[in-house]
């Protein structure tokens, strides 16, 4: 693909406007610093961002879509989605392309468990913007790397236990800044109209490897301790979790569990022209930056 460079107004010759959905979030706040360093004039839309953004409050919509050429749509998670109006709107007010952040097996029947049976939202997300109308590109993003130093996993991590019901399955964690460079380039680059990229990183680990390279990398040294679905979900509504809630969060891990998350896809490569960031780098990084200290 081209380098990425500021993109312009093909009917005003005017520089555009890209605006973040999330641009506080894992993904959303590494696009934003991306797009920032290329230049490229960007709004950061979340409830604490430049721009206030409530996907629960569509009033907060069109201040942040005002003026706006692109959009990276990092959708709520809840069904019905509200993305489909969102996409509504925002074409309507005049957005020329769209960069969808959905999931990995979004399109694969069974892949999560039972509580993510239908359509759901990011299936929901995704139709939107196919039917849009305009130039569209999905990113279908495994398991964050990230959610190991700064998400979900990090308090399991620093507390020297880290208890999931995955088993002896594995998964290819994805680095965040890597889809985040990947949804960057297809905001600002030509070549990504109507792709679909399934990013993965580019080897497959289980939770007692991941554990075993945070080690080395940093000192920190966490047991993995597998635990029954039943057992985990009951521990989450322990800690205050609704039902609804410990369920979603305990079929999210399935994959992991069935290593359905284990194969390495071509999406960074087809994005960017090299291999994704691997784990063992990743780690480094996170560790010179103090994740677990």
């Amino acid at each position: 693909m081209t380098q990425a460079k500021a993109t312009r107004n093909d009917k005003t010759g005017t520089e555009s406007t890209v605006l973040v959905i999330g641009g506080t979030g894992k993904t959303g706040r590494r696009t934003v610093a991306r797009l920032r360093d290329l230049g490229v004039e960007t709004r950061a839309a979340a409830r604490s961002g430049d721009i206030p953004f409530d996907w629960e409050d569509p009033t907060t919509w069109q201040a942040a879509l005002d003026g706006v050429d692109a959009v990276h749509i990092v959708p709520l998670d809840i069904s019905p989605s509200p993305t489909p109006a969102f996409v509504e709107q925002a074409v309507a007010g005049g957005v020329r392309r769209l960069v969808l952040l959905s999931a990995r097996g979004v399109d694969v029947p069974g892949y999560f468990g039972p509580s993510f049976d239908g359509e759901g939202p990011h299936a929901e997300s995704e139709a939107a913007v196919r039917s849009s109308g305009v130039a569209w590109t999905i990113l279908r993003p495994g398991w964050f790397a990230q959610n190991f130093s700064e998400g979900v996993f990090l308090d399991g991590v620093r507390a020297g236990e880290l208890a999931l019901p995955t088993g002896d399955g594995s998964a290819a964690f994805i680095d965040a800044d890597d889809i985040a460079a990947v949804a960057a380039a297809a905001l600002t680059e030509d070549g990504h109209d109507g792709a679909v990229y399934e990013l993965s990183g580019p080897r497959a680990l289980g939770i007692a490897d991941v554990l075993d390279e945070i080690a080395k990398a940093s000192g920190v040294r966490a047991s993995y301790v597998p635990v029954e679905e039943s057992a985990y979900r009951a521990g989450l509504v322990a800690q205050g979790a609704s039902e609804e809630e410990a369920a979603l969060w305990t079929d999210a891990m399935r994959p992991i569990r069935t290593s359905r998350e284990a194969p390495v896809t071509d999406g960074v490569h087809r994005a960017l022209g090299r291999p994704p960031r691997d784990f063992t780098d990743f780690v480094r990084a996170a560790s010179e930056a103090g994740a677990w200290s």
